[in-house]
């Protein structure tokens, strides 16, 4: 924190210390640099530059003289205090928070007592399909019927962004309350709507395409032949575990309804592999370019939307 005696302050905040110096070193080269008579121009100006460690710089002109008198010829005084209290300080907080800590009840209690719901948004796939009993999360269903009564036609859908504060209040509704109405006024907006389901897939802790296929499904775009293409992807897709083959397929079947009204909502399977290539399916651990990762991720949602009978279908198809 710098404050001068008119009053004037400013606030410069960094946890690097060599940050700090930086800036403290920076301030006294601009003083040291500025002419006699501007120097004393200024009386008591004073800086502080305030962190743990408490460095000061202190910066006392006379201005009643013409020139700066013998005392304040080297006007400038560090000083450079680090505080025991500071510490001390900082090593109860850690007590305490240790303290609270270790006797607040589980998780699991928490949940037993109803007063911590399972969660919807940010868990595995797998886990909100067993406490659903169902192989394809509730939310999602609820998501991709909305959007089909009232979002096919939509110019944009599922590229144009929705209200984050909005969105975000659905996905706490979600989270905390078994019932959703998505046809309340509230959620009138669709792009709402789209935008918790993107939400959703984002915040899976593993992709609905698992991070242990994403290397197959990327060597598996890259066959030139066509044919031999789509038959291997077929294959990765059918090699998925339940929950995550049940929710890709009605997601695409959904996504082919989009494509299909791309005359009118301007949607199309390019489009929306873009959108969603990164959403459904990314590496564990980003290595390489990011850039060719992300046009292979858009290629192989683009290619499953284009195949879909031949990819979801069955065998005699």
């Amino acid at each position: 924190q710098i404050t001068t005696v008119s009053g004037n302050e400013f606030l410069l905040q960094s946890d690097i210390d060599f940050l700090i110096l930086d800036w403290f070193h920076a301030i006294k080269n601009a003083i040291d640099r500025l002419p006699k008579e501007q120097r004393i121009t200024s009386r008591n100006l004073e800086f502080k530059l305030r962190r743990s460690s408490s460095i000061e710089l202190l910066h006392n002109l006379d201005t009643e003289s013409k020139e700066p008198k013998p005392e304040h010829r080297k006007s400038l005084i560090f000083r450079l205090n680090y505080s025991a209290s500071d510490t001390n300080d900082r090593n109860r907080v850690k007590s305490r928070l240790k303290k609270f800590i270790s006797r607040r009840p589980s998780l699991k209690t928490l949940q037993e007592k109803g007063l911590i719901k399972d969660q919807i948004f940010g868990s595995h796939l797998h886990l909100v399909c067993e406490h659903e009993k169902s192989t394809v999360p509730q939310f999602v269903r609820l998501c991709i019927q909305a959007v089909e009564r009232r979002g096919l036609d939509v110019d944009g859908i599922y590229r144009v962004s929705g209200n984050l504060a909005t969105i975000q209040k659905l996905r706490f509704v979600v989270n905390q309350e078994e019932k959703l109405n998505l046809d309340d006024s509230q959620w009138e907006d669709i792009h709402v709507v789209t935008g918790a389901l993107k939400m959703f897939f984002r915040e899976l802790p593993e992709p609905l395409f698992p991070y242990c296929f994403f290397e197959q499904f990327v060597e598996a775009i890259k066959i030139q032949d066509n044919a031999t293409r789509i038959k291997s992807i077929r294959s990765l897709v059918k090699k998925l575990p339940r929950p995550n083959y049940d929710t890709m397929k009605i997601l695409f079947e959904h996504l082919q309804k989009i494509a299909a009204k791309e005359s009118v909502n301007l949607m199309s399977t390019q489009s929306l592999g873009i959108v969603f290539g990164p959403t459904l399916l990314r590496p564990e651990k980003e290595t390489g370019n990011m850039a060719v990762h992300m046009l292979y991720q858009n290629q192989i949602v683009e290619l499953m939307l284009s195949e879909y009978s031949k990819i979801f279908g069955s065998e005699e198809d």
